[in-house]
């Protein structure tokens, strides 16, 4: 697989202890939304004497002129070292691969099912699809415990405002702990609540995106509310 030379632009907060890395995006570098990739730090191995690197969906669609990555602040080496690095500080990276991206066939809705930053992978195709013009009905169920943890919340109210095929349902888990106004659904992602969200929407496709329990959890309550499991698609994030 190929590996690429790339520089940080830029990075910003964009959710409580979640931050997004701007790089540039290397010459040649092609992939597809719904892809991945390993950032490779610099200066070899870290504390634990082995190479440093960590695999992210990526969030920019490939329309746009960089690489982008969003991840949860932990406590880790890798995080850590990638938390330091400044403007200009050259890494590595290694791709793209993956196979979750959105199927071809228009006439079959896509129903995107995220926890927390699972959110990225969905983020590109989103960009994508507005950009594109595709014609696929398109449903986001976003479930995050707080909106101050909802990475992204703003840009997907845009993206459905700019795309009448995009539906986005945003629900919060632990709204007793958050200081910002929530009047949108509450609660878990449970087969009611999907089975109400696809109702009319023709032979949809499922993604699943978050931590790996979650997806786990969430293709049983898929299946049951009435997606055969051979339409249920999953990006599994580990150390996230």
């Amino acid at each position: 697989m190929a590996v690429y030379d790339a520089v940080l632009d830029s990075k910003r907060e964009i959710a409580a202890g979640t931050m997004a890395f701007h790089f540039s995006r290397p010459e040649g570098f092609a992939f597809k939304s719904g892809q991945a990739i390993d950032l490779i730090l610099p200066d070899g191995a870290g504390e634990s004497g082995e190479e440093q690197r960590h695999t992210f969906s990526l969030v920019n669609a490939p329309f746009q002129d960089e690489l982008c990555v969003a991840t949860r602040m932990r406590d880790s080496e890798f995080k850590r070292r990638l938390g330091s690095l400044r403007q200009g500080a050259a890494v590595r990276v290694e791709g793209p691969f993956g196979s979750l991206l959105l199927h071809n066939n228009a006439a079959r809705a896509a129903v995107f099912i995220a926890g927390g930053i699972g959110i990225t992978p969905f983020m590109s195709m989103l960009r994508h699809a507005v950009h594109a013009g595709l014609p696929h009905r398109l449903l986001l169920l976003y479930s995050n415990r707080r909106p101050e943890d909802a990475a992204f919340l703003d840009e997907l109210s845009e993206l459905a405002r700019q795309n009448p095929r995009f539906l986005l349902l945003a629900t919060m888990t632990q709204m007793d702990g958050s200081s910002q106004p929530w009047t949108g659904t509450t609660g878990v992602i449970d087969a009611a609540l999907i089975k109400q969200a696809i109702e009319g929407l023709a032979n949809p496709v499922a993604y699943l995106a978050g931590p790996p329990a979650m997806v786990q959890s969430l293709r049983d309550v898929v299946s049951e509310a009435g997606v055969d499991e051979d339409d249920i698609r999953s990006e599994d994030f580990f150390g996230y």
